[in-house]
């Protein structure tokens, strides 16, 4: 899954997310989302998210 659908994406899930200031070295980061940020059900660079520990950014990897 490649978290492009917020329908996929729901709080307590594990995913891999790209940081606002790493989007050109395309670096993940892990974590559990807490809230989903993006209001749209698609976005071609990930839906964007808010971890358990507060990093915003796109996800990247659903992992199940």
């Amino acid at each position: 899954m490649n978290g492009q659908n917020r329908k996929d994406i729901t709080p307590g899930l594990s995913v891999e997310i790209v940081l606002k200031a790493d989007q050109r070295t395309g670096k993940r980061t892990k974590g559990i989302v807490k809230d989903i940020l993006t209001k749209s059900s698609t976005h071609p660079h990930g839906i964007k998210v808010r971890l358990a520990d507060g990093q915003v950014g796109r996800v990247q990897v659903i992992h199940h």
